[in-house]
């Protein structure tokens, strides 16, 4: 891992990377008031065909080092990822605001999209496994995700900025 202090003109120190995935492994609350500033939206942008971005607000857990995602194959942030899976995500939480940047592909193990089925549900989504295996469903989902079944995408982070937001503040930029 290459590691970058970003904020070094400032005296302020490297944020430790084992940090970061320590606060985002207890998980982004979405409910209003629950967190962050007033709650956790993770937003994720794609490159549209004619190469201009899209940026719509998602869901994602944060599972064993990468973030994982849904949404309809026929949504604008499906068709996008399926020309080009790079993407960048960011979210804000009480302690600091993190973007990353990587690339995501579908999850086509029936048992990771069995468990992270299961992470939603617990979640507060009640998300379920579809007849394929593969997707999910459910009652509702965002309307930005179309209709069901919404596959799971994992992003592989490559790349992630991190600017601390409580003491002693800093900014720290990490290549994977």
């Amino acid at each position: 891992m290459d590691t970058r202090n970003l904020a070094e003109l400032y005296g302020s120190p490297l944020i430790d990377w084992a940090r970061v995935e320590q606060r985002l492994s207890r998980g982004l609350e979405q409910a209003p008031g629950s967190a962050g500033p007033g709650r956790h939206t993770c937003w994720l942008a794609t490159t549209n065909a004619d190469g201009t971005p899209h940026l719509t607000g998602i869901g994602a857990l944060w599972v064993s080092g990468a973030f994982f995602f849904e949404t309809g194959e026929t949504t604008r942030k499906g068709r996008n990822l399926a020309r080009d899976p790079r993407c960048s995500l960011s979210v804000a939480t009480q302690e600091f605001d993190l973007f990353v940047d990587g690339a995501a592909t579908i999850v086509d193990d029936p048992a990771v999209v069995a468990d992270l089925a299961a992470r939603w549900a617990a979640d507060g989504w009640p998300a379920s496994v579809d007849a394929s295996g593969t997707a999910l469903t459910a009652e509702f989902s965002a309307p930005s995700a179309g209709l069901p079944p919404w596959r799971v995408y994992r992003l592989e982070v490559r790349q992630a900025t991190a600017l601390l937001t409580v003491d002693p503040g800093g900014a720290t930029r990490w290549r994977f």
